[in-house]
């Protein structure tokens, strides 16, 4: 459908005129408001954001063949000339998601559920098609032209924050949501890109049928976070299965799917949550290689991010961050955040948290829309190691949480629990299967510490489904 050219803003026509260009993917012609170098540069931008708030896959050997793999295809595409780099991200959520400029991730937690090479390079393959197709330029234009902002305001101020804003930007510009029209060209890409490397596209079908048992996991309560940021245009499987049967069988037959090689690589790798990383149990976060445990507010909505931990108010309105401060003194610490521009800290507090040497202040600040912010900031020192815990809303409504804000605070402690002490992550293994067996038999035989229907969805089946012999099953130990 057409823009009427009356709710167009004047001064944006000539920016509009200039702003033409042919999409390298599909050789048409659109309106676009980024030039490449802008796409780079947000791409950097997000890419800086991704690996702060979830941290690299800390495994050589899966980082270089990810990214291998992601080259090959990235030479096949339309924009070869690209900055583009593929990597593992270190979220066990099921999950893979492009930056603009080349910048292209997957999560270890989506590796354990694909069955092979070909399965990974169509998933690559479909995040490259988002980048060539230049789609998140397209979502900025279209969001420029009606006047919209693109990232929602951060509660933080840059004063505050510091480099929260450009980390918040980056995330908003990579959990963007796609049209149904952008996946759909993204599978026809990723489809493109796997027969130039001679993948099999049957292959691809499969991790369709996988995402839709991982939502069945959770009893259809949740879809996993690819098919969550990646709407379904509905018939994407039977399209999927379309684009495949009409590939040549003599074709076919000499095509690459390398089951065996893929799941070698990401034998032993970290499946679920790392609780080494620090795990909720609850509104409680212990941190065993730390050796410390703090409480959130109860309802709140959490997470564990590489550089904080943070809990959100469920109004979205209040925010209770924890994050190491450094190897200065909890003093020096506070003196330099009440030295930033734009805060003002009312008098340091001396404290003691359950036993630990604190100190602590109120602050006022500014968000980036120049409302009103209150807080409060503690930092406090352990094992050597000073922690910054900071809790805040809007000037207006601060005091409804403050209370809840100091009590999260207070309840840092060290953490002698020794079950949660040793807890350990638990790792994918492989197991070469003499005999066919069903997935129920395969999983009395060889248990592992996950259900039933996990141990289906990560080998492919549906419950029930058989295993053939000669094959590696995966289990969860």
């Amino acid at each position: 459908m057409g823009i009427p050219p009356r709710r167009i803003p004047r001064y944006l026509f000539a920016s509009l005129l200039a702003g033409c260009a042919t999409n390298p993917a599909t050789g048409k012609s659109e309106i676009s408001l980024v030039s490449e170098s802008q796409e780079i540069a947000l791409g950097e931008q997000t890419a800086a954001a991704a690996r702060t708030s979830l941290g690299d896959y800390p495994d050589s050997a899966v980082q270089r063949y990810v990214h291998a793999l992601g080259a090959r295809l990235a030479a096949t595409t339309e924009r070869p000339s690209l900055p583009w780099n593929y990597e593992v991200v270190d979220d066990p959520e099921v999950n893979a998601f492009a930056a603009p400029g080349g910048k292209v991730f997957v999560t270890r937690g989506i590796l354990p559920y694909l069955g092979s090479e070909a399965e990974l390079a169509g998933v690559l393959g479909h995040e490259s098609g988002h980048v060539t197709a230049r789609h998140t330029a397209q979502q900025i234009t279209r969001q420029q032209l009606f006047g919209v902002g693109l990232i929602g305001a951060s509660i933080l101020s840059p004063q505050v924050g510091q480099a929260a804003g450009a980390i918040q930007q980056g995330l908003g510009l990579l959990f963007l949501s796609y049209s149904r029209g952008n996946e759909a060209q993204a599978d026809e890409l990723g489809f493109r890109y796997m027969r130039r490397l001679n993948y099999d596209p049957r292959e691809m079908s499969k991790t369709f049928e996988t995402l839709g048992r991982v939502e069945n996991l959770s009893g259809g309560g949740k879809v996993p976070t690819w098919a969550a940021t990646h709407p379904d245009p509905g018939d994407r499987l039977q399209k999927a299965e379309q684009r495949a049967a009409a590939v040549p069988a003599e074709s076919l037959r000499t095509a690459t799917v390398n089951r065996d090689a893929y799941l070698r690589v990401i034998d032993g790798i970290v499946f679920g949550v790392n609780p080494r990383q620090g795990y909720f149990e609850g509104g409680r976060f212990n941190h065993p290689d730390l050796r410390f445990r703090m409480d959130f507010p109860a309802g709140w909505q959490t997470q564990n991010q590489a550089d904080a931990v943070l809990a959100v108010s469920p109004q979205n309105d209040a925010v209770v961050q924890l994050s190491l401060g450094g190897s200065e003194s909890p003093d020096a610490l506070l003196q330099k955040f009440a030295q930033q521009q734009g805060v003002q800290t009312g008098s340091a507090q001396r404290t003691s948290v359950n036993g630990l040497s604190a100190v602590t202040a109120t602050f006022q600040a500014q968000d980036q829309q120049n409302n009103q912010l209150a807080g409060r900031v503690m930092y406090l020192s352990y094992n050597g190691t000073s922690y910054q815990l900071l809790g805040y809303s809007s000037s207006t409504k601060y005091g409804g949480y403050s209370g809840a804000i100091d009590q999260s605070m207070r309840s840092f402690a060290q953490l002698t629990d020794q079950a949660a002490l040793g807890k350990q992550p638990v790792h994918l293994s492989l197991v070469r299967l003499s005999r066919a067996m069903t997935v129920d038999d395969f999983y009395r035989q060889y248990p592992s510490t996950v259900r039933l229907e996990v141990i289906a969805a990560i080998n492919g089946v549906p419950l029930g489904g058989t295993l053939p012999a000669g094959t590696m099953a995966k289990r969860v130990q």
